[in-house]
């Protein structure tokens, strides 16, 4: 039997499970639908043949935590910009095409910088949306000015390679 064919029997008898699981995580249905559809797509594209998960309700679920954990960051970060965005003077203010475009750069930035340590992601940040020097990112930060340098090559790095541009 293909692994294709393994997995739409996966899907078949685990679907329901994880939809109403994710659903009392997220007392939402239609986030509780898209988490459990990334599930399956995340072990899709992973390639897994399902027959060699030995507990395919805790491998389920602890890639569904990662993906409304993932969500729930998205959302905080996107408000984040937005409350932001709300102390522009009208006329510096984006345009709603503008958000959405910045929103989803934001997304694509903060998946690259996902795997990097918390100083470097806020080195990253400082310098990006708040235009400070690297003196100033090493005071706050209560590093050296080089290792911030080094934070920011990292970062950029990353952000290099999955794609996305600061």
């Amino acid at each position: 039997m293909s692994t294709t064919h393994k997995l739409g029997y996966f899907f078949s008898d685990h679907h329901r499970w994880l939809l109403l699981h994710v659903q009392r995580l997220l007392r939402n249905r239609a986030d509780a639908e898209d988490t459990a559809a990334e599930t399956f797509c995340q072990l899709l594209a992973a390639q897994v043949d399902p027959t060699t998960i030995d507990q395919p309700r805790a491998y389920l679920s602890t890639i569904a935590r990662r993906l409304i954990f993932d969500r729930h960051r998205r959302r905080r970060l996107e408000q984040a910009y937005l409350e932001r965005l709300a102390l522009l003077p009208e006329e510096l203010a984006p345009s709603p095409e503008e958000r959405l475009l910045l929103l989803e750069a934001l997304t694509a930035i903060d998946r690259a910088l996902a795997g990097l340590p918390l100083a470097v992601k806020k080195a990253f940040l400082l310098s990006q949306l708040d235009g400070l020097s690297y003196a100033e990112i090493g005071r706050r930060l209560g590093v050296s000015e080089r290792t911030v340098g080094r934070y920011m090559s990292q970062a950029l790095r990353q952000c290099f390679l999955s794609g996305a541009q600061p």
